[in-house]
């Protein structure tokens, strides 16, 4: 067979089309191999950066749990602090108004407000023959008002004038009687610091007080008063 020409040729640009994809996958083949190690360095490089966010995110998420935890435990603190605060202010206040209370009830200090003024006096007629002593005001008349106003809540009482105090005492002497020493004679005037109103309803409430002195012929008047003021306790021999 006779080779043409163009035969020759064809084979000839075969050969070398051949001969250079050849050449380009082999230049391929290493550029790839040197560029790959930086490629898979790269993405390690990538991940590590993930990692490390996704470790930091984390730990400021622990973080902010312990902040909040922290807070609440700060708040806690704070309202017990308050609330022990007050409670030790209310005890205070409390330990200062029986303190102040118990300095009227033993007399050491003035006192002024409302209250009642409850006025004993003898009888007005003595039946012939009956014994005049059973129709006089008694230290026990007197007794009997004065432990039921301060059962009532009395702040303060005194029998004309005469401030009483925690270790006053009443004597009777014939027409007259002695508070803490202190002569006098009726009508005997009790003055009391209190609710007016309440004070009141304590003295005469049925069967109480009020009905026995009436029981026993004593003239009882009653008065309640807005504002009444009482010295200290001062003991007087006379």
């Amino acid at each position: 067979m006779r080779v043409k020409g163009k035969h020759v040729i064809l084979s000839f640009v075969l050969l070398v089309t051949g001969f250079i994809l050849a050449l380009s996958y082999e230049v391929t083949s290493e550029r790839s191999s040197s560029l790959l190690p930086g490629y898979e360095r790269q993405w390690e490089i990538e991940d590590e950066l993930r990692n490390q966010v996704i470790m930091e995110q984390t730990a400021n998420r622990n973080l902010q749990e312990d902040l909040r935890l922290a807070q609440a435990e700060v708040r806690e603190l704070e309202s017990n602090l308050a609330s022990i605060d007050k409670e030790q202010e209310e005890k205070a206040q409390n330990l200062l108004e029986d303190i102040e209370r118990l300095r009227k009830l033993v007399g050491q200090v003035k006192v002024e407000g409302q209250g009642i003024e409850i006025s004993l006096e003898d009888a007005d007629y003595i039946p012939d023959g009956d014994n005049p002593n059973n129709y006089i005001v008694h230290e026990f008349h007197i007794q009997r008002v004065v432990e039921e106003l301060f059962v009532a809540g009395a702040e303060a009482i005194a029998i004309n004038g005469f401030r009483l105090s925690n270790q006053s005492y009443i004597q009777c002497t014939g027409p007259v009687i002695r508070v803490d020493g202190n002569t006098s004679s009726a009508p005997f005037i009790i003055t009391a610091i209190g609710d007016a109103d309440h004070l009141e309803s304590a003295i005469t409430l049925p069967g109480g007080v009020h009905h026995q002195l009436i029981n026993d012929e004593i003239s009882v008047r009653i008065q309640k008063k807005s504002a009444v003021t009482l010295e200290p306790h001062l003991v007087e021999s006379g």
